[in-house]
């Protein structure tokens, strides 16, 4: 144990060994310091070096940062948010917090500050743990409408010398409080951890409230390190990983990934410098264990093909040779599957010369399990990634069930399923199609939501989970859809058809060119979209084609766009001709939104999820225009900028037809 580990006097405790999810947070921490105090728990790059924390630092900052907490009247039960991007110290808060029985709830740190008021207060938070000045003037601006929240402490002191506000002060100074509580109160420190017990709660997160005010998931240590735990013995995982901590902490994922897990299996997490440097990073850092929605894949895939068409046109062509050859083989050699000698020795030398180059440039060289969860991810580019070489799978979960419920073993991962239950979890369907779960990771409640929490957990324990799917006979899980979004049409010559509206949506994004898209159909004859553009990858196809433009707006609208982008709906309707269930929910007409679907316009929630009823009624006269058959329409929107400042965009859309396809007649498989 180093020096300072053995000066705070920690000890071992209870082993991991023994009862891995019969512990809490803490007590892991403790058990780390005890007997790997010299090893690497966290890294933050700042200033371009990275800077290490091990677990026996951890431990004693942690300490400091409890006897502050308790110095400031922190008790039992209460709530202290946290909101900032993922760094040492931060997390280290949300030890000190659990440490003392109080609930840490982290907050989305990209939110205006009026989406503070509500969380901060309906948990009636009295204390708020920040990054750095951005969030330190959003706390001060809410203030006023929060009068409880007596104690906001700050990571990054930068810009922040001056401020004169009561009850407002660093994290340092924080630290300094506890060590004056340490030596006056000897052994409070340690009684605290050992009253906290397995099934006290332990955090809180905040859904994305797409149909109203967000509800309070209440996790306790043990359904949060039960999962956890799940997961680690599901891939073999071991304190030798490598993650990369980059998307929000308030994602029960991103929590799951690089905080509950973490401790479980004492990996080292790195925090990146900034949102601008993660590329760099996911470089330097080169990941074993990784983690991210589809949306971050496709972003990387079209950075990639980018490139690539601005290459010569000998590079251009041995890529795209060798990328036909991976996409024939490739899946095949990642699954195990039996391959031809020369098919291998082919792969082999692709491998060498584009495969291994790739997977360095995107940051995973060293990638063993990588995981995309939270949407529906493209066929083509879930084939693109395992084909490289990169063992890419899916999983299934939410906030409620703590993330894991299932997961696709090693070569047995398919683009169109989400795997099979993991330990402890059970799941079956209702009579009307609505996946149910049961698991030891389900949520405690829904805080101070009796009646919320009633409709979601049954009297024996049953999950209500709202998504539509089925059980292959393989028995993996395939989601359709929210249970509440499944709808029919009705009238024409498609009367009664099954509508799925982000089935058909995900098809749309599965295209580079295109980054969200919104369908409507439920009630109607026909299903008609709003399409967002990729606005980097359609600029790069623009550009390679002289085609000059001003802006996104602009861009949006050229009739080279649309002819382009009417390639890709018909290919999404030729594909959806296929499957008998739901060839009558082809796309009939589309158009481009003028501006991309923004969280800070109130269409998508914080976790990028579209508010479809949302932006029904907002953009009303767009949907009406398209059913009504005009083939334009003028519209003005309000929109708010990044300074807080606001405006309006205005343009005139085209409404653009869409060729339909007969549906086929036999079922698709």
């Amino acid at each position: 144990m180093n020096d300072a580990a053995c000066a705070q006097g920690f000890g071992p405790v209870a082993s991991l060994e023994t009862d891995s999810v019969l512990t809490t947070f803490v007590r892991l921490l403790l058990d780390h310091a005890a007997k790997r105090p010299e090893a690497a728990a966290l890294r933050e790059k700042e200033y371009g070096i990275w800077q290490t924390t091990t677990w026996g630092q951890l431990a004693v900052l942690v300490k400091r940062l409890a006897g502050g907490f308790a110095a400031a009247g922190m008790q039992r039960g209460q709530h202290v948010i946290v909101v900032g991007d993922n760094r040492p110290r931060l997390s280290a808060a949300m030890l000190a917090a659990q440490a003392l029985g109080a609930v840490p709830v982290p907050l989305y740190q990209d939110a205006v500050a009026a989406e503070f008021v509500y969380p901060i207060n309906f948990a009636e938070v009295a204390f708020a743990v920040v990054e750095n000045q951005e969030q330190v003037d959003k706390m001060l601006e809410v203030r006023e409408q929060c009068p409880q929240l007596a104690h906001i402490w700050f990571d990054d002191p930068r810009g922040l010398r001056k401020y004169e506000e009561p009850g407002l002060s660093s994290l340092e100074a924080l630290c300094q409080a506890g060590d004056a509580w340490v030596t006056q109160y000897p052994g409070f420190f340690e009684a605290e951890v050992a009253r906290t017990q397995p099934h006290d709660v332990a955090a809180m997160f905040f859904t994305s409230g797409t149909t109203g005010n967000p509800k309070g998931v209440v996790h306790t240590h043990f359904s949060l390190l039960d999962r956890a735990a799940a997961g680690q013995k599901f891939d073999k995982l071991t304190n030798t990983e490598e993650v990369l901590a980059y998307m929000p902490p308030a994602w029960v994922g991103q929590n799951i990934f690089s905080y509950a897990q973490w401790l479980a299996c004492g990996y080292i997490v790195n925090c990146p410098e900034s949102s601008a440097t993660v590329t760099i990073d996911l470089k330097e850092i080169g990941p074993t264990y990784y983690f991210a929605p589809p949306r971050i894949f496709e972003g990387l895939l079209t950075t990639v093909m980018i490139r690539m068409e601005d290459a010569g046109a000998f590079k251009r062509g041995l890529f795209h040779h060798f990328m036909r050859l991976a996409k024939r083989v490739g899946p095949d050699l990642i699954d195990g599957k039996p391959v031809g000698i020369i098919d291998r020795l082919h792969y082999a030398i692709g491998n060498l010369t584009i495969y291994g180059p790739l997977r360095n440039t995107l940051g995973f060289s060293r990638v063993r399990v990588a995981y995309t969860a939270g949407e529906a991810i493209g066929p083509d580019l879930f084939t693109f990634y395992r084909s490289i070489g990169i063992n890419l799978k899916q999983l299934y979960g939410s906030t409620e069930t703590a993330v894991f419920v299932c997961l696709q073993p090693d070569h047995e991962a398919h683009a169109d399923t989400v795997g099979v239950p993991c330990d402890g979890v059970e799941i079956k369907l209702s009579d009307s199609g609505e996946v149910l779960v049961k698991s030891p990771g389900l949520l405690k409640e829904y805080f101070k939501n009796p009646e919320a929490t009633a409709e979601v957990l049954t009297a024996d324990g049953w999950y209500h989970t709202s998504d539509a799917g089925f059980i292959d006979a393989a028995g993996h899980l395939k989601i359709i859809d929210r249970v509440k979004d499944v709808g029919r049409l009705m009238g024409g010559a498609n009367d009664g058809a099954m509508f799925a509206p982000k089935y058909v949506e995900n098809k749309l994004k599965f295209f580079p060119f295109i980054k969200e898209a919104v369908a409507f159909g439920d009630k109607r004859e026909k299903v008609c979209a709003f399409i967002n553009i990729d606005v980097e990858a359609v600029g790069n196809w623009a550009e390679r084609r002289n085609l000059p433009y001003a802006g996104y707006t602009d861009l949006a609208q050229k009739p080279e766009v649309y002819e382009m982008l009417k390639g890709c709906v018909e290919q999404v309707n030729a594909d959806l001709a296929r499957d008998l269930l739901l060839a009558g929910t082809q796309i009939h007409r589309f158009l481009v939104l003028h501006k991309e679907l923004d969280a800070d316009d109130g269409e998508m929630t914080r976790t990028r999820k579209v508010k479809r009823g949302f932006i029904n009624d907002k953009y009303s006269v767009l949907v009406d225009a398209m059913y009504g058959g005009l083939s334009e329409q003028f519209i003005e929107t309000a929109v708010k900028f990044e300074d807080g400042r606001s405006g309006s965009v205005s343009a005139t859309l085209k409404i653009a037809d869409a060729k339909t396809y007969p549906a086929h007649t036999k079922k698709a498989a």
